[in-house]
Parts: C-alpha cells; structure tokens; sequence
C-alpha cells in the first residue's frame, strides 16, 4: 500500500499554487466571449521544452495562470537548467512558475521485510521552479507542423461519434439535460464556423463528465475539462 509521508516544503509547494489559483479566481473571468474556453493557442496544451512531455495534473492549471496573467503566447515551459542545456539564457529579474513532479520510489528494507525485500512503496514529490519560453533569450522553438481545418474537425467529430453521447441540434442555447442525460445544441447554421460549432459541443460533452466525476465539483470541472479537452483536440473558437 502506498503512502505519503508530510513535509514542510510540500506543504509550502500547495500553499503556493493554491494562492496562485485563488487569486486567479478573485481576479475575475474577464469578459465572456464564445465559446467559453481557451482559445485553442499552445499555452492551453503546456509541454516541457526538455521532455516534450504535457504537464498533467495541478501543474495544467498552475501553468495556464500563469500564462495568462502575463500574457504569453506560448506553452513551452522549462527549468533554468533546462533552457541553458539548449543555448537559452532566462532574462534576468524573470520571475518562474511552480510546479510539482511526483514520484513513487519504495521504502528501504526493514526488518518486518526481511533483507532483501523493499518496503511499501512511498509517494514523493519535488517542486521545480520553470519558465516560459517568453522569458528566455536565445530559442527558436521548432516548427509545429498545423493540419488542415477539416482534418482538424473530423478527428473531433470521430471523438464525439465514439461517446455515444445524444445530440439534438436545434435548441435555443447549447445546454446539457442531465435529467434526460442529453445535449442540446443550436442549429450549425447559428455558429459563426466549424470551429466554434465543435468547441461548443465539446464543452457540453464534458459537462457530462462533471456530473459523473462528483456534483459537489460540477463547477471547476465545467472550468477546467473543456479547456484542457477542447485544447487537445485542437479546436479553437476564435472571435471572427
């Protein structure tokens, strides 16, 4: 059985991010705008310019607050180390953002376990302080390859398609009836593009999913699933 074992400094790395998050909140949404998520831009789907591996988890969040609260347009994030190994130099007087790397390592052998048999496994987490590619000197990102918009909707319509998920188009608003665990979408002609008809459906889809997970969270999983979902499937909903 796993376990976690209480420190200081992980306490203090919660107590950053949560700040950072509760302040994002009290700052206030800004002006609403459809189709109610980000807009599809690299910031939304963070990576790490090491790795190139997504940031999961908290670190997501704690990193699009970021991104927005300074405005970057990119989401390519990286350790002081990480940049310098890459011929980058991160400006000075920049400020980095928390996240935190988890790990199970396994306890070492104690008498109960015997000589040559390992404890129960345990839970470890380390905070790295990293920064985004608009802080840095010296980087020229690679070129991301863009499909077409048409691939680009038929990969989230097959998505869709694989939900199961009831869709009736024609109602006044885009709304989810968890009563008759059903979507209800405007007519596709009402959409200002393909786009925003696809990232609308897909925030309703996710409703669902925030109904399933927990009611008592309904309201940041309405938040949070469409962003990150809509972002990985590269839809944008951009204002015309």
């Amino acid at each position: 059985m796993s376990r976690t074992h209480p420190s200081t400094p992980r306490a203090d790395v919660y107590s950053r991010i949560t700040h950072e998050i509760v302040s994002a909140i009290e700052s206030g949404a800004g002006n609403w705008r459809m189709p109610w998520h980000h807009d599809g831009a690299a910031t939304a789907r963070a990576q790490n310019v090491a790795s190139r591996r997504r940031y999961r988890g908290v670190n997501v969040l704690a990193l699009w607050i970021a991104a927005r609260a300074s405005s970057y347009s990119s989401g390519l994030w990286g350790t002081y180390r990480q940049w310098a190994a890459l011929g980058a130099q991160v400006r000075k007087g920049e400020r980095g953002t928390t996240v935190v790397l988890w790990k199970q390592v396994a306890s070492p052998a104690s008498d109960d376990h015997g000589d040559d048999q390992a404890g129960p496994a345990c839970m470890f987490a380390r905070a790295f302080t990293v920064f985004n590619l608009a802080q840095v000197e010296g980087y020229e990102p690679l070129p991301v390859a863009v499909l077409p918009e048409s691939e680009r909707l038929a990969h989230a319509e097959a998505f869709v398609a694989a939900l199961n998920v009831p869709v009736t188009e024609g109602a006044y608003d885009a709304h989810y009836r968890i009563d008759l665990d059903h979507i209800f979408m405007p007519h596709f002609s009402q959409f200002r593009d393909a786009s925003a008809h696809m990232a609308t459906l897909l925030h309703e889809v996710c409703n669902i999913a925030s109904v399933l997970i927990s009611r008592t969270v309904d309201g940041l999983c309405a938040l949070l699933f469409p962003n990150h979902r809509t972002a990985c499937c590269a839809i944008s909903g951009r204002e015309s």
